[in-house]
């Protein structure tokens, strides 16, 4: 059978793959995600592979802020010699939330799509990039170079104990990277992230003389105003990349006081800035970190203190990608029938991961043209079967032009 048609054969099982994983809770936070990747290794096993587990040690997994995490390895060889491609697809999730018509782990199916947290973002691609492999598998011939499976349990939480730790502990021989994305684009670059924690700290005193204390929100005022003032001098600045537009900043959490009759003594927030492919991630750091400590009132028992939560490069093109972009662009228009470009999103996640380490990445996979239509985070989570089945189909004919190549 071709490669289509092996597709074609295995489809009701994907579809129950799929399920099975939507079916189990991988919420992140808290991050307890062990169970998902046993779950998932399982159902891994049961289509014949060979799953390495690689339990994340407790202590580095609450240095990452989660409770259990496992990544998860499945490798094949073809032939002698080409490229080692890794396929790289995350199963935590952000948690439910409110607003859902169905059971948010139920996998429903309803109209041609399945509903559940994750099954967009991103464990349709643990079934796009699985059953891609098996088509190749039953389609070996004149093929060279090997096929990664990474499944990874920790990119709400920045990657580090996932990808980032696969890479380091060289526990892959990638030349080339897929990541997790939607169907009707290849993301060849994205956003960075630096989140930064800002602390004002003063002097508790009575309400009825707060001139006795040092009142750490009144501090924080011009801070936040110059952080604004900031969002907009960003929009001023657009990035050459398709798809990237400017950079963001955005105060997404503050807390501090004691009591209503009480002088605050501290008040902390935390910004998320959003770094675009044409910054320098440490360079956005040193610059925001002067424009808060220059902002702050130089007042007798106030001080404010800056501490970098993480910082992530975002993901820039690298020599080589061409090739598997064109690859999948070949295959994309035959099988969906419309062009599928190359662009930027202002995301990040765990492709950086790869570029990083010198590995010429993009991200394709299952989806619709946005998280929007797909409402990833958000209620009703869902992903059209059609879309998973051409993205199936793509990922497997595009493997098998860069393996023959090979």
């Amino acid at each position: 059978m071709s490669i289509r048609d092996t597709i074609a054969a295995n489809w009701p099982r994907e579809v129950d793959f799929l399920k099975a994983l939507v079916r189990v809770p991988s919420d992140n936070p808290p991050g307890d995600c062990g169970p998902a990747g046993e779950v998932a290794a399982r159902e891994l096993a049961a289509l014949g592979f060979t799953v390495e587990r690689h339990k994340v040690p407790e202590a580095v997994v609450k240095a990452a802020g989660m409770v259990s995490a496992t990544n998860l390895i499945v490798r094949h060889t073809f032939g002698k010699g080409g490229p080692v491609i890794a396929l790289n697809a995350h199963g935590d999730v952000v948690p439910p939330g409110n607003g859902w018509t169905v059971d948010p782990y139920g996998a429903v199916e309803r109209d041609g799509a399945i509903y559940g947290r994750g099954v967009a973002v991103s464990k349709s691609d643990f079934a796009t990039y699985a059953f891609a492999l098996k088509a190749l598998m039953a389609n070996a011939d004149g093929l060279n170079g090997g096929i990664e499976l990474h499944f990874t349990y920790d990119e709400e939480a920045g990657g580090m104990i996932g990808p980032k730790r696969l890479i380091e502990q060289g526990l892959t021989k990638a030349t080339l990277a897929i990541s997790a994305g939607f169907s009707y684009a290849i993301t060849t670059a994205h956003n960075g992230v630096l989140h930064l924690e800002v602390t004002v700290s003063g002097k508790q005193a009575h309400a009825a003389m707060p001139a006795t204390g040092a009142d750490a929100l009144e501090a924080a005022v011009p801070v936040l105003a110059a952080i604004y003032a900031e969002r907009k001098r960003l929009t001023g600045i657009v990035s050459k990349e398709k798809g990237i537009g400017s950079p963001q900043i955005t105060v997404g959490l503050i807390s501090g006081g004691i009591n209503t009759n009480v002088v605050p003594d501290r008040i902390t927030f935390r910004i998320d800035r959003r770094i675009v492919p044409d910054e320098d991630g440490a360079a956005v750091e040193r610059a925001l970190v002067a424009l808060i400590e220059g902002a702050a009132p130089k007042t007798k028992g106030i001080s404010v203190t800056c501490r970098r939560i993480m910082l992530a490069e975002p993901l820039r093109p690298l020599p080589g990608v061409e090739r598997v972009a064109t690859a999948i662009q070949t295959h994309a228009r035959e099988v969906l029938g419309v062009e599928v470009e190359t662009t930027g999103v202002p995301l990040y996640t765990d492709a950086r991961h790869y570029a990083a380490a010198g590995i010429p990445t993009l991200l394709y996979g299952a989806g619709p043209r946005s998280i929007l239509e797909a409402n990833a985070h958000g209620a009703d989570e869902h992903l059209q079967l059609s879309d998973l089945r051409a993205a199936t189909e793509v990922i497997a004919l595009a493997l098998q032009d860069l393996l023959a190549a090979g």
